[in-house]
């Protein structure tokens, strides 16, 4: 992948995750400085890779599993440089509030919850002595890939009765887990993204914080993978690995 590829892929997702909308040759070609003959030449060479895809209804592209792996993994591997001030003002005021519970281990964790809903505007979990707490289904529900309704709220919502039990059989062992799409080892017709952190609690050493977001079926082309929302994949991924642009 070139460097102009690389940067288009990136805005394609990056937009996307802004407006829950196909990205079209024209917003890109004014971004980038280039006419659109030369971006739609170019996203066809990303779509060839797997790596965006387009709805049947719309010229625009979409990114795939593959495009937002792509992405998260630059992200996680500190390809981009946090913007540190911003960061160090973030961190700061989430660590005051968590502090200020810290002795009492259930209010700091809801506390850690409800400070990552605020940052993320997103839904956001963490498992407190065996019992799942989930802070931010509003949020979840309001963002703009559920305004065409459908099956998608119930889809999410089985999802999000079978999190629980999952996290206790499978106990995923890395500092951060992303499950992108069909990645996503429950709900899978959710279309769903998952990220989960594990730390240590007073109540075990296999607790987890994190968040979930989903794109329904219903904006998905019809011959693609279950999409995720990339809003949450960069808002949790970044808060956690720092990146600027």
């Amino acid at each position: 992948m070139t460097n102009r590829q690389k940067q288009i892929l990136i805005a394609i997702i990056e937009q996307y995750a802004e407006v829950a909308a196909p990205v079209g040759s024209v917003t890109l070609a004014k971004l980038f400085g280039v006419s659109s003959a030369t971006i739609r030449s170019e996203m066809a060479k990303l779509e060839q890779f797997g790596y965006i895809t387009h709805p049947h209804t719309s010229a625009g592209r979409i990114p795939t599993d593959k495009g937002y792996r792509y992405y998260v993994n630059q992200i996680t591997e500190q390809t981009y440089q946090p913007q540190l001030p911003a960061m160090e003002r973030t961190t700061r005021a989430l660590e005051a509030r968590v502090g200020s519970n810290r002795h009492s281990a259930d209010q700091a964790i809801r506390s850690a919850v409800d400070s990552l809903v605020e940052l993320t505007h997103n839904l956001g979990i963490a498992t407190i002595d065996g019992q799942l707490y989930m802070s931010g289904i509003g949020n979840l529900f309001s963002q703009p890939e559920f305004i065409h309704g459908g099956q998608a709220p119930q889809a999410v919502a089985r999802l999000l009765d079978n999190l629980g039990p999952w996290l206790k059989e499978a106990a995923p062992a890395e500092a951060i887990n992303v499950y992108i799409g069909e990645e996503n080892p429950i709900g899978k017709q959710s279309g769903a993204s998952l990220i989960v952190s594990k730390f240590r609690s007073p109540y075990s050493d296999q607790s987890y914080i994190g968040g979930t977001g989903a794109n329904p079926p219903e904006l998905r082309p019809r011959d693609a993978p279950g999409e995720p929302s990339c809003r949450d994949i960069r808002r949790h991924t970044t808060r956690r690995k720092g990146r600027g642009r």
